[in-house]
């Protein structure tokens, strides 16, 4: 996999055709488009799968929703792509070069795969711009983080991220005053100083109002295109403002796949999941 990688005809991130690119070692190859792929994977814990022969791909740019009842496997699914959890059978790849099975979890956040869990962690005793700024892939000794004159280029990345999590006017507040939602838009902003490619987002707007529900919605929407973004969703509100592919998860396996109207309306969705 350390090899590097020709292909005669690559599209790169924006779709542009390109001839002859040789992908180096540690590049992300989306030569098929494809920016996951999770290839039959099975986890057990004692005896119960998990995942069952799960397979699903995740084009670049595009954003996925994931569904299903409690235990289906979505958490599990994001500890397999995070490097938290090893499979016992089947392989996950980043781009089409790339073995997740193979990688620890600070190479698979290096490369370019960031996630969000349900409950935002974020450093409360400081301000919001200082949290942005901690998270910007430069040194990591916090010290010079905090103490070091930033650039004027990674000055206005944090603007930039300000404005995209809709945090401009609280960029002096200390983050342990914000208030739920800001402070979920604050992790995502902190993703974001990362770079990544892929977002991994469980239950965003768990404990979210109606309008910071609305807003998130729009945010992950504007993100689109730009990143990929698979987000794990009980809220079926949230996901039809999302649009896009669903795929619903069932005992460590698709059930199934499309709108969310299709979904909505599967027999076998609404028998595991939606009630009748």
């Amino acid at each position: 996999m350390n090899a590097a990688v020709t292909d005669t005809e690559r599209e790169n991130w924006e779709g542009e055709a390109t001839t002859s690119r040789v992908v180096q070692p540690g590049e992300l190859d989306l030569s098929h488009k494809v920016i996951l792929y999770v290839d039959d994977i099975t986890v057990s814990f004692d005896g119960f799968k998990a995942l069952n022969a799960l397979s699903l791909a995740i084009d670049a740019g595009e954003l996925r929703c994931i569904i299903g009842p409690n235990g289906a496997g979505k958490t599990t699914m994001m500890d397999v792509i995070t490097g938290k959890t090893r499979p016992d059978a089947g392989k996950a790849f980043f781009g089409q070069t790339m073995d997740l099975t193979r990688m620890s979890e600070p190479e698979i956040a290096h490369a370019g795969i960031g996630r969000k869990f349900q409950k935002p962690t974020v450093f409360e005793n400081h301000t919001v711009f200082e949290n942005l700024e901690l998270a910007m892939k430069t040194d990591k000794r916090v010290w010079r983080s905090l103490f070091a004159q930033l650039a004027s280029d990674e000055r206005d990345r944090v603007a930039e991220t300000l404005r995209q999590i809709r945090l401009e006017h609280e960029a002096d507040r200390v983050a342990g005053l914000l208030s739920h939602g800001q402070k979920q838009w604050l992790e995502i902003g902190m993703l974001l100083m990362q770079n990544p490619r892929l977002l991994l987002l469980d239950e965003p707007v768990a404990g979210m109002t109606d309008d910071e529900t609305e807003r998130t919605a729009e945010l992950f929407v504007s993100l689109a295109g730009k990143h990929s973004l698979v987000v794990v969703e009980h809220d079926m509100a949230f996901v039809e403002a999302l649009g896009g592919l669903v795929t619903v998860l069932h005992e460590g396996s698709v059930l199934a796949e499309g709108d969310l109207a299709t979904v909505q309306n599967d027999p076998r969705v609404i028998e595991v999941y939606l009630g009748r």
